[in-house]
């Protein structure tokens, strides 16, 4: 790359050598991790614990949220935890929380 387009791109060449090397270890992390699934045979208690790893995430990302955001989005989590539960169905849960966040703000929550 020219000097002039990395003055446009408000970087440096050690800037992006920082980000390919980062790009290069997670995809290698992943990489390797697809391998050994491959090879090794999973324990009943792995894939125990790969079955709740979803669910897990899904919690420790959405949970601060809804206390960091009122509460509004702690009744839009609530509705939308009702409708997954009863429709089994993400989009319409996800839809759900949403409008339903959007209008107790819009009426002051």
């Amino acid at each position: 790359m020219s000097d002039l387009l990395l003055e446009r791109l408000g970087t440096s060449w050690g800037a992006l050598q920082a980000l390919f090397c980062m790009a290069a270890a997670t995809y290698l992390c992943r990489l390797g991790g697809v391998w050994l699934m491959d090879h090794l045979p999973p324990s009943p208690r792995l894939r125990r614990a790969l079955g709740a790893l979803p669910g897990s995430i899904i919690i420790s990302t959405v949970v601060p949220l809804g206390v960091m955001g009122g509460s509004a989005a702690l009744v839009a989590l609530a509705v939308a935890m009702l409708v997954m539960f009863k429709l089994r169905r993400d989009v319409l849960a996800l839809v759900a929380g949403m409008v339903t966040v959007a209008l107790l703000r819009q009426m002051g929550l």
